[in-house]
């Protein structure tokens, strides 16, 4: 056994150990538990770096598991520890209802954009003019979102996007999410800031537009959209599901160390723990230029991720400051673009598509064309008038590229065939030949029958997915069995499979039958903002499926709401209140929900279950400020433990207000209002 493995079992032994004398009553003293937080959140550190930034782990999954694992243990016992940038908190926070400006002491300036080699030498042809043998480096241009990451005494501080350079906003706790953004510097420095671009990988954009289009929503056009619209999500933990990464690639300002030049600037950046922009090189005639804009352009599609040019900058700084900026943009480097890579082909057909929420959707089949590198023939045209604005017809020869490198898009039809004609969309689903609909506040058209066979298998796999009915072994494969040996033909039909049946499929055994139908089962049981979600209505999810429920209680009384009651939820608009009122006077969904109810599904909403009495049901409470002893989510668990809920922002249909240590604007708000303002002790006897 190797010396290194060797340390990888003494440190999981020696994690393993230090539990088992925590859960045996021998504490450590209160440095050596500082010490040993310290000691792990070094180590954590240092292992998220060499699996994100560098893709070299040195220990297991399960190994970081287990130094996760104590760490939070050690944290939770002695919350004075707890360090802000602790790698607990990568994913933490609370969901924000507004991003605090930040001033950014250096400019964030973006810069002059060039198409073609002729400018690139007329830059390099100025810089030469004024600067003795003049340096440049060579880099990709990464295609995201610019971000500042300000440091003091090695521990990040601020995470704020660009904004219009001057002033951005503050992004912090969604930054902490991306993991190769140290949250500590490996070396002590008072002061740095440097300068990002946040990206969604290509395989992070693919899996977040599959989901979306299960979902039938709208997906993102390209990464770097996706990107920016992750970074500015009010919670935290959506942007972390979101994957995002990140390259630096500007060193901002400093204290404490000198530094000289752009090359000395990344790789002491690198050095510090920070990704770098990858492939920079040193250039100095202009051909060498070029050829290396060439060889990135060449291998773009090869990148895990997205790049729309290649940036040309001055290395030493000293001449930089010598050149200096225009109000816009600096004079010592240049962004060159690459060109979009958009082919002419013929449009053969244009097939109709039937999705999840019942969204009719044309899709462009054209002559295959290679683009970004692989070959694409076919491209969602979304709706009737985008098919009415280009003016598209089947057999006309149409323009067509990748959005963001990825998805295929139609840009224009360039000419007509002979006799074509323009396309209609059905009126009636090509599915089930249901008359289709098209909503007020939407442009798709839609078939509303939600037994249609087309819908019914992205319905059932919404309708087992773990935040809905949470149906342990009802995958897609296994729905899809389940559909082709016709022993379902409804989501009701779930509830009448029998375990004999299922066993003789392919896919299954007798026990892997059994343990899917005792599944089933398990689902009558679960409350019913589960079910509610479960139904796909759209543009609810699960969190606006449990304000639902708490407001009606049960499945009648959410059937029988009107507009106006629906809208009273805390949150809700008139489209979200118009889609379930909508929803519930569908015939399929009332004939859906008779049967499930029939089959033993729970209709009732249980507020309870987690202990309490029901004392805060309709009650809305903000926390605001520090409390003396409760953690803020220990507070929001009392509070929904009774039937109560906590909203982030103060309004007229807020009951109370739980003020700390240093309430801010939230309390003059509630004062204002004059909203009832109670202490955390109060909060205590309230539940006592």
């Amino acid at each position: 056994m190797s010396d290194k493995n060797k340390l990888k079992i003494i440190m999981c032994y020696d994690i393993i150990n230090v539990k088992n004398d925590m859960e045996n009553g021998v504490y450590m003293e209160k440095n050596q538990i500082l010490d040993r937080i310290k000691s792990l959140s070094t180590e954590l550190e240092k292992h998220n770096r060499n699996y994100y930034v560098l893709d070299n782990p040195e220990i297991s999954d399960y190994e970081y598991d287990m130094m996760m694992k104590e760490l939070k243990t050690l944290e939770a016992e002695n919350p004075e520890y707890a360090f802000e940038n602790s790698p607990t908190k990568r994913v933490g926070g609370e969901a924000l209802n507004t991003f605090a400006e930040v001033e950014h002491k250096v400019q964030m300036g973006s810069l002059q954009d060039v198409f073609s080699f002729d400018e690139v030498q007329s830059f390099v042809s100025k810089c030469r003019e004024q600067l003795d043998n003049p340096v440049f480096i060579v880099e990709p241009k990464i295609d995201g979102l610019s971000v500042s990451l300000q440091y003091e005494n090695s521990q990040l501080t601020v995470g704020s996007t660009r904004g219009n350079g001057f002033t951005g906003e503050d992004v912090t706790n969604n930054l902490k999410t991306i993991k190769s953004i140290p949250l500590t510097l490996f070396e002590d420095i008072p002061l740095i800031e440097v300068r990002g671009e946040v990206y969604m990988p290509r395989k992070s954009f693919e899996s977040l537009v599959a989901e979306q289009e299960l979902n039938d929503e709208q997906p993102f056009k390209n990464p770097r959209n996706a990107a920016a619209g992750s970074l500015r999500q009010k919670d935290p933990k959506i942007a972390a599901k979101r994957k995002l990464d990140i390259f630096v690639f500007n060193l901002q300002q400093i204290e404490g160390t000198e530094i000289k030049s752009h090359k000395q600037s990344l790789d002491y950046m690198k050095s510090l723990g920070f990704k770098v922009i990858p492939s920079y090189i040193e250039c100095r005639e202009f051909e060498e230029i070029v050829n290396e804009i060439n060889r990135i352009g060449e291998g773009r599609n090869n990148y895990s991720f997205d790049i729309d040019g290649v940036v040309i900058k001055v290395d030493d700084f000293s001449q930089r400051e010598k050149m200096g900026a225009t109000a816009k943009t600096p004079k010592w480097a240049v962004a060159y673009k690459f060109p979009p890579e958009e082919k002419e082909t013929v449009l053969r057909s244009i097939e109709v598509n039937v999705g999840r929420t019942g969204a009719i959707t044309p899709v462009a089949v054209f002559d295959p064309v290679t683009l970004a590198g692989t070959s694409v023939s076919r491209a969602v045209l979304h709706n009737q008038q985008f098919i009415d604005e280009k003016e598209i017809r089947i057999n006309d020869t149409i323009l067509v590229r990748k959005a963001g490198e990825i998805i295929p898009e139609v840009i224009k039809s360039v000419s007509h065939a002979e006799n074509s004609v323009p396309f209609i969309l059905p009126e009636k689903c090509p599915v089930c030949g249901t008359k289709a609909v098209r909503y007020e506040d939407e442009s798709v058209l839609r078939c509303p029958n939600t037994d249609c066979s087309a819908q019914l298998y992205k319905n059932i796999i919404h309708f087992a997915s773990k935040d809905a009915m949470n149906i342990d072994g009802l995958g897609p494969a296994n729905i899809q069995a389940l559909l082709d040996n016709n022993l379902i033909k409804s989501v009701a039909d779930l509830y009448c499979l029998e375990s004999e049946h299922v066993a003789s499929l392919e896919r299954f055994a007798k026990k892997s039958a059994e343990n899917l139908i005792a599944a089933i089962e398990k689902s009558k049981s679960n409350n019913l903002d589960r079910l509610v979600f479960a139904l796909g209505i759209r543009n609810i999810g699960a969190k606006a499926a449990k304000l639902l429920c708490e407001k009606f209680r049960n499945i009648d009384a959410v059937m029988n709401a009107s507009i106006e009651e629906i809208s009273e939820i805390e949150g809700f608009g008139s489209v979200m209140a118009e889609n379930v009122y909508n929803a519930f006077r569908e015939p399929h969904r009332i004939s859906l929900i008779k049967r499930l109810g029939e089959y033993g599904l729970k209709m009732t909403y249980d507020s309870l279950s987690s202990g309490g009495d029901g004392r805060f049901d309709g009650k809305t409470f903000v926390l605001t400020g520090t409390l003396p002893t409760l953690k803020r989510k220990e507070a929001q668990s009392l509070i929904e433990k009774f039937g109560g809920k906590v909203s982030g922002s103060v309004s007229k249909k807020t009951d109370y207000v739980v003020a700390g240590e240093d309430a801010g604007s939230k309390l003059v708000k509630a004062q204002s209002l004059g909203i009832e303002i109670i202490s955390e002790q109060e909060l205590i006897e309230i539940t006592g």
